[in-house]
């Protein structure tokens, strides 16, 4: 992004950028640079708080006035609570003959469906699986762990992007089902931890590493502290 930043300056047009890791920003070295505390995957620092998120706009628009290279930080730092774990009920199991991770997905989905209006679905399902094609996706890394090659699995397409949308299916469920924000990562350690989804994406890993398939196959499927 801080080379395109540069691309975009050469030609006229002003830009921002905005980093929640200080290394990062300052080694890429944007024309303008806002550092601001805050816990990755929330670059406005505190999700539903319009007023603080536009403080931080402010902050970062005030760059535009500087004539110069930038690099500045955002006087308020917000820590992450790295022990949370959300916690909400899962939906008991409804078909026997289904794989308790399907069942499970398919019982998530009208709280699914809650949480995607709440947020506008905006880490959600979507980007490469519907939330219709969740459970078939689920199926999917079900046989992985389970020993088929991955590629024979039927995936519907990278594994990474798509953990990443059962990951993000699951997560907005569970936010229409707690009442509060949760700390960043709260969601995902609830989703590895505490989910039969999330038992059978980490089976799944480990089955592709020892596989010997390619490290970026197999080590985005999950945050990579896991």
């Amino acid at each position: 992004m801080s080379t395109l930043a540069h691309v975009f300056e050469a030609e006229g047009l002003a830009t921002i950028a905005l980093g929640s890791m200080r290394d990062a920003i300052e080694h890429t070295a944007p024309p303008r640079g806002l550092f601001c505390d805050f816990p990755l995957g929330r670059p406005l620092g505190v999700p539903g708080d319009a007023e603080f998120q536009h403080e931080v706009l402010a902050a970062a628009f005030g760059l535009l006035e500087a004539t110069e290279p930038v690099f500045a930080q955002y006087p308020i730092s917000i820590e992450e609570d790295a022990s949370e774990v959300i916690a909400c009920s899962l939906p008991p199991r409804h078909d026997p003959d289904a794989h308790p991770a399907i069942d499970e997905a398919r019982g998530l989905r009208n709280a699914y469906d809650r949480g995607a209006v709440q947020t506008g679905n905006r880490n959600g399902a979507g980007r490469v699986v519907s939330a219709d094609d969740i459970p078939d996706a689920i199926e999917a890394f079900v046989r992985v762990a389970e020993g088929t090659p991955w590629k024979e699995a039927g995936i519907p397409g990278i594994p990474a992007r798509v953990s990443q949308d059962i990951r993000g299916y699951y997560e907005t469920a569970a936010l229409a089902m707690v009442d509060h924000v949760p700390s960043a990562w709260a969601g995902t350690r609830w989703f590895l931890e505490k989910t039969e989804t999330g038992k059978i994406i980490l089976g799944a890993r480990a089955a592709m590493r020892e596989s010997g398939a390619k490290h970026a196959l197999w080590f985005y499927i999950t945050p990579g502290d896991r």
